[in-house]
């Protein structure tokens, strides 16, 4: 076999294999191209304002909400109301039937008699002390057990007050009633349930004023530096898209949270017609915060599936591949939080260009 021959052979092997290499694959540096075709940008640290979204949820104020637990031992005799029903300090909510709530009137009723006829001994004493027939010191034990009878009467009439009964009232139920105005979160009993006053687990009813709420945002640890007390915020509620609510950041937690790892963010807020609930989901939205990242042109960047990379100037005037992690996108920039440094040169114009170029 000829020398000519046996080259000629060797060249066609080869240059199936050459053809069918991948570009990615290729590490050397693209080919230069015209200046009027690839423009350059210098990698530098950017001062951005961005914005911080926490995840939220609303909560009633603790200190405006209220558990109704049954005064005396009972059974439940009418409960009216619901989870979700707006009701009015003092406003009846049901009934209890108890022997304790009976005793208490007996007890009142016991007192009034006997305070009464306290009165009239003392009024014949008073008299027979004139007339010099009783002694002053009988008439002193006379004024003693008086004022006795009388303090027993006001404890009897506090206690009628306490559960609630109207001391002119002849009912032996006991009515429940509302402490406070508010909204009814939950319901926790039933008519014909029995309560028992003091190993009751559970409220007959909770109700809140939710007149103002807590927005609770969580806050990871590597946030924090970003976030402080007396910040400005914007509050969007699930459900009002459009409706953008301001505050300011009232309190940061001093614990993380052991089920979500986050720190608790408030935002206090006030809520005209209860528009919002307790539990609703909401985002508290950070804005204005300064922060330093390598910010580059959007169109440097080249997205190849979910790997994205750009190109390099080199020192000997030819371009290089460089991958790269982003980080927020902007109108016409992008963040770059992995594989640029500083000062480099990075093709911001022709990028789509040399992609093609060492795909041939």
């Amino acid at each position: 076999m000829s020398k000519k021959y046996l080259a000629a052979l060797l060249t066609l092997c080869v240059l199936p294999i050459v053809a069918c290499r991948h570009p990615s694959e290729d590490n050397s540096p693209a080919p230069a191209t015209g200046k009027d075709v690839v423009d350059t940008v210098t990698v530098h640290l950017a001062q951005i304002a961005g914005t911080l979204n926490l995840p939220a949820r609303i909560t009633a104020i603790p200190t405006n909400v209220v558990h109704i637990f049954p005064p005396l031992s009972g059974r439940v005799l009418a409960l009216k109301l619901l989870p979700g029903q707006e009701v009015t300090k003092g406003q009846a909510i049901g009934s209890l039937q108890s022997n304790d709530a009976a005793s208490a009137r007996s007890d009142f009723e016991k007192a009034k008699i006997e305070a009464a006829r306290s009165d009239l001994q003392l009024q014949r004493g008073k008299e027979l002390l004139q007339h010099e027939v009783m002694a002053q010191k009988d008439f002193d034990d006379l004024k003693a057990l008086n004022d006795a009878d009388h303090a027993e009467l006001e404890r009897a009439r506090q206690t009628l007050h306490n559960l609630g009964f109207d001391e002119n009232d002849t009912s032996g139920n006991l009515p429940l009633r509302s402490p406070i105005s508010g909204v009814v979160l939950d319901v926790g009993t039933a008519p014909g349930e029995l309560q028992r006053s003091l190993d009751n687990a559970n409220a007959i009813a909770t109700i809140a004023n939710i007149d103002s709420i807590w927005v609770m945002g969580d806050l990871y640890s590597s946030n924090v530096a970003a976030v402080r007390r007396g910040q400005p915020v914007e509050v969007r509620v699930n459900g009002y898209p459009n409706e953008v609510r301001t505050g300011i950041i009232d309190d940061i937690s001093d614990a993380i949270d052991p089920t979500t790892l986050t720190l608790k963010v408030r935002v206090v807020l006030t809520n005209p017609g209860h528009k919002f609930k307790p539990q609703m989901f909401a985002t508290i939205s950070v804005v204005n915060i300064k922060r330093q990242a390598i910010v580059i042109p959007s169109t440097a960047v080249i997205r190849d599936g979910i790997k994205s990379y750009v190109f390099i100037a080199t020192p000997d005037h030819k371009y290089a591949r460089r991958d790269v992690e982003l980080g927020e996108t902007h109108e016409n920039t992008v963040e770059v939080t992995h594989g640029l440094e500083e000062g480099e040169l990075v093709v911001s114009t022709g990028a789509e260009l040399l992609r093609q170029a060492g795909a041939q």
